[in-house]
């Protein structure tokens, strides 16, 4: 079995890359062969590359939202090299493997895999941020949809994911020709798709903040950008040239505590 692990770092979303790597190698899929498609500008040596599992294949930072919005696109530069593979995985730069990931991950169904979002796994059907806008070809209609996916974790079969990337990437490229982007980029865009063609389902463990302590038996982090470690959310955006000090960062953090707990 072979393995083709997708991974987008453009400006300082480099810094991730480190831990990201380190950690799939340690817990993900250990004793299968694993390679990385890494597609970034950054110049320098990137950890792990003297190793032979990894393919550096330039991307130029887009600027926010078309970074996350267009990876699609992205990964379809790779996409003969990809056909070599039995399954492809895409991680989001800031996660972290932290227990093993085996054979769970692979759909048994030979389809595709998503996860459910954290911020809605517990939430009625009626909360989830799915696409209302009925001219973009995220939409989804009142009625549909039962589950609500994170953006940052997916995968399946070499066939079944490189279907959903050349489809999504023309549905978005519509989209934008008629000077519309998706409500939540593409996450809405992946959530219409698992609609459509409904995936197997891992939990929210498998994609769970960091610092969230109702998730139980964590296995995948989604470290916390916002943190001062990490420079901030706008100063890995490159909207800023200052990374955010670490008074500002606790000051928000009770700030939004305090606001959760007057909504509960």
């Amino acid at each position: 079995m072979k393995i083709a692990i997708l991974y987008i770092c453009t400006g300082r979303y480099y810094i991730f890359w480190k831990t990201f790597y380190k950690s799939a190698e340690k817990y993900f899929l250990k004793d299968v062969e694993k390679h990385y498609f890494v597609f970034t500008d950054f110049e320098g040596k990137l950890v792990g590359e003297s190793s032979g599992k990894i393919t550096r294949i330039h991307q130029t930072k887009m600027g926010w939202p078309f970074d996350t919005l267009l990876r699609f696109q992205v990964f379809l530069k790779a996409e003969t090299q990809l056909k070599a593979f039995d399954y492809i995985y895409f991680f989001n730069a800031n996660m972290q493997f932290i227990q093993p990931v085996g054979q769970e991950i692979i759909p048994s169904s030979g389809n595709l895999l998503g996860v459910l979002h954290p911020g809605f796994y517990n939430k009625p059907r009626s909360e989830f941020p799915y696409d209302e806008n009925p001219l973009s070809l995220a939409c989804m209609g009142p009625h549909d949809g039962t589950h609500y996916f994170m953006g940052g974790l997916n995968g399946g079969t070499t066939k079944a994911y490189l279907d959903l990337i050349r489809v999504l990437d023309e549905r978005i490229s519509d989209d934008l020709q008629r000077g519309i982007i998706a409500k939540w980029h593409d996450e809405s865009h992946i959530n219409k798709y698992f609609w459509e063609k409904p995936p197997e389902i891992l939990p929210s463990n498998y994609g769970a903040p960091e610092d969230w302590g109702s998730i139980s038996d964590k296995k995948i982090l989604v470290l916390n950008k916002s943190h001062p470690r990490f420079g901030g959310h706008d100063w890995l955006r490159g909207v800023s040239s200052k990374k955010v000090s670490k008074r500002r960062f606790f000051w928000k953090f009770i700030k939004d505590k305090v606001i959760n707990l007057r909504k509960n």
